[in-house]
Formats: structure tokens, C-alpha cells, sequence
């Protein structure tokens, strides 16, 4: 719903009323913004990513995913991935996704601890990923002790009001059998979500189908994964009896439109997804294989190839793609009581887009002007629980130039 010339009255961080800018004198405002000629609408929630991956933006590009993971990724990870890296990465990925509209993002990455403090120290909202791998790393040597260590950040985060934590198993074939049922209970009594990689690639598919006899959809679904926690990412690899069986189970979908193009991954389903009534989100994924966390970029991305796929100009219009980077995205995540829309008692987490000037008009529909033809460079003002993050497109939390010098140095590293 589009309205024009309304006011949002905030107090404590919360909505209180969205009014008539006529309106507005029945309250008495210790501060008062005005923007004309913006668009203000709920901060945009990127439901998949990596956040200190930033650290390796163009590292290794135009690979597909198997040898740009196995001959580049992994071993710059092993060699490099510290608490201090995780900390440094995801300071200068909050800031690049403030300053692109960004107020929450969805994370999986090893040290979580970090992740959790660079969002913290910006002042955004994230959901922390409780990585697991099969593999040992600088953070946990096993499952086992990926998980435990996991139980142990989500004890330690409990009171931390704009930090949640999701189980976020990497992805069916470099998690067993055992800790994937482990995390299914786990998820249930915690009442998180299982954020995950599933059916990314043909290649992922097929050694499921070699070695297991099975998709690995069929896989979580036996292993009881497959229900209302999940938030299944990618999906480009789905028939349309798994589109249907996936709907009725109430889980989740991320969507990573220019990630999946970059590494030819395949297409996911979109239309089709949510023709049988699955949400599903908008996500980035990491600034590695990206090379941004553009949620702008992304939404146009996902609007314009799901009308390709779909061989259909009405399919996923500009309204939808918009909901993706929103409520979806908040409802994949259990945040949907709490932001997702300018609601009255949510969470004051909004900003404000500038439609004016040569880029933007004629101005006929704000919502499509903002999927189809508006940058996160347009983006002037961001809030997140009432605080301001970013003031006319100076972030206020966060030292820039500190950030560039922390970038630039590791950059030699791992350059060298």
C-alpha cells in the first residue's frame, strides 16, 4: 500500500502511528524530519549472506561454484579466517549494507561471535548464523563441537534485543546425517530457523542422486528437517513435484538471483515457487561471489529474470519483489511481528529513498520506481529500532576511513 504525504510518528524505538502529514500537530516531536520528495518504506532484510566475505570481494571471479569453493575460497579461508578477520569483514560489510538501505541482515559464517559484535557496534539487526560443517576450522574442530559452541553464542546472545541466531548447517553434503538430526531437534526447542544451501547446483544434485539415491531435498526431508524452520537457499535445481511437496511444508525460500548468475548455478523457480504459495526471500549472498550487497540491485535482478524464466512480463511484479526484500524476508526469519512493514508497534526500522532529480522522474509508481529504477546510492536515511543510522548518507555509527584502512590492509594479505 502506497500512501502520499503521511508521517511516521516513532517513540522508543517503536511505530506509534502512520498519519496524515495534515495530521501530524496532535504530536509534540522533540525531532522532526522532513524529506520531500522521499520514499520512506521498511528497511530492506537481506535473508542470505556472508558477511565477512566482503574481505575476498573479486578474489575469484568467473569460476563455477565447485572450483571457485575447493581451489580458491576454502584455502584462502583456511589460512586466513580468524576472529579478527570475521570481526574486520563484517564491520565493512554493515557498512555497505547500511548505506545501500540494508537494516537486518541473515549471516552464516565461522566466528559468529564476531559477526554478532560488528552488528552490534553499527547498531543493525542480524540473525546470527550457528554455522556447522563437517569439517574442521578455526572456530570448531567438528560437528559436534560446531554445535556446541553454537548452543553455547545462542545462550550468550539471548538478551541481545536486535540479535537472533539461526542453525545454519552449510549444506546437505558437508553436513552428515547425525548433526543435521541433531540441529532438527535443537531448532524445535529453541524455536530458531535452520538456515541452509540446498539444491544450489546440478552438480550438487546429482552426486546426491550417485551416492545417496536420493535428491537432497529427500534427504532433509527424511532426516525431518523439511517444516516451518527451514530457509532453504538457492533452489535452482527443484521439479515441479518438489515445488508443490515444498509449499505444503510451510518452509522457506532465499532467492540469490545475481550470485546464481554469476556462478551459473542454474535458475531458481520463482514464479513457480510462489505461484504454490512459498515464501520466499531476498537474499545477496556473500560479496565473494557477488561482488556486492546491493539489495537494490538485487530486487531488479530478481524481477526482471523471473519474468524471463517465466516467459511472462506480469510474472513477480515490482510489488512482490518488494515484499521479498521485506516482510518475506522477515517471515523466513521469525522476525515478521517485530519489522518487515510500517506497521503500528513495530520496530521503527525504516529508510528513506530519494525519488527526486534527473534519475528518478517522472515519478508515476513509487513502487516500481524503486525496484526498477532507483540505486542504493539514493538512499539518504536509515533507521533501525528509532536510532539513526545513516544521516544524509553519513553513517553515524561507524568510522568509514578506519573501516577503508582495516580493508586495505587485509587486502595486502591476502593479496600477497
Amino acid at each position: 500500500m502506497v500512501h502520499s504525504d503521511y508521517a511516521v510518528a516513532i517513540h522508543d524505538g517503536r511505530i506509534i502511528e502512520l498519519l496524515p502529514i495534515k495530521e501530524i500537530h496532535r504530536y509534540q516531536a522533540t525531532n522532526r524530519i522532513d524529506l520531500p520528495g522521499h520514499a520512506l518504506l521498511p528497511g530492506l532484510i537481506n535473508a542470505h549472506g556472508h558477511a565477512a566475505m566482503s574481505l575476498m570481494r573479486g578474489m575469484a571471479d568467473d569460476l563455477p561454484l565447485m572450483e571457485w569453493l575447493n581451489k580458491h575460497i576454502w584455502p584462502t579461508e583456511q589460512k586466513f579466517v580468524s576472529a579478527e578477520f570475521v570481526y574486520d569483514g563484517s564491520l565493512l560489510a554493515c557498512a555497505e549494507m547500511l548505506r545501500g538501505g540494508t537494516t537486518c541482515f541473515n549471516d552464516m559464517y565461522f566466528f559468529p561471535e564476531e559477526t554478532a559484535r560488528a552488528a552490534e557496534q553499527a547498531g543493525m539487526r542480524t540473525v546470527v548464523g550457528l554455522i556447522v560443517i563437517n569439517f574442521p576450522s578455526a572456530w570448531a574442530q567438528d560437528a559436534d563441537e560446531y554445535i556446541s559452541k553454537g548452543i553455547e553464542l545462542h545462550d550468550q546472545l539471548r538478551n541481545k534485543p536486535l540479535i537472533q541466531t539461526a542453525f545454519a548447517p552449510h549444506a546437505p553434503y558437508t553436513v552428515a546425517d547425525a548433526p543435521l538430526t541433531q540441529i532438527c531437534t535443537l531448532a524445535e526447542e529453541l524455536d530458531i530457523p535452520i538456515h541452509i544451501h540446498v539444491h544450489e547446483t546440478a552438480h550438487e544434485v546429482s552426486e546426491s542422486e550417485k551416492e545417496l539415491r536420493m535428491r537432497p531435498l529427500a534427504r532433509l526431508e527424511k532426516l525431518g528437517l523439511l517444516n516451518p524452520h527451514l530457509v532453504s537457499v538457492h533452489m535452482t535445481q527443484l521439479t515441479d513435484q518438489e515445488i508443490a511437496h515444498y509449499a505444503s511444508s510451510g518452509a522457506h525460500v532465499v532467492h540469490c538471483p545475481e550470485s546464481n548468475l554469476k556462478l551459473a548455478s542454474g535458475f531458481c523457480p520463482l514464479h513457480k515457487l510462489q505461484q504454490a504459495g512459498v515464501n520466499v526471500a531476498l537474499g545477496t549472498d556473500g560479496a565473494a561471489s557477488n561482488n556486492d550487497l546491493d539489495m537494490f540491485s538485487e530486487m531488479r535482478t530478481a524481477a526482471l529474470l523471473a519474468k524471463s524464466v517465466a516467459n511472462d512480463a506480469s510474472a513477480v511484479p515490482a510489488e512482490e519483489v518488494l515484499r521479498m526484500a521485506t516482510i518475506n524476508g522477515a517471515r523466513a526469519l521469525g522476525l515478521e511481528q517485530e519489522i518487515g512493514s510500517l506497521e503500528t508497534g513495530k520496530a521503527a526500522d525504516l529508510i528513506a529513498v530519494d525519488l527526486s532529480g534527473i534519475e528518478a522522474e517522472p515519478l508515476y509508481n513509487p513502487v516500481s520506481q524503486l525496484v526498477y529504477a532507483t540505486g542504493r546510492e539514493r538512499v539518504t536515511d536509515v533507521w533501525v529500532a528509532g536510532k539513526h543510522l545513516l544521516k544524509g548518507r553519513e553513517l553515524t555509527t561507524l568510522d568509514t576511513a578506519a573501516i577503508l584502512d582495516k580493508t586495505r590492509s587485509w587486502h595486502h594479505k591476502l593479496a600477497h
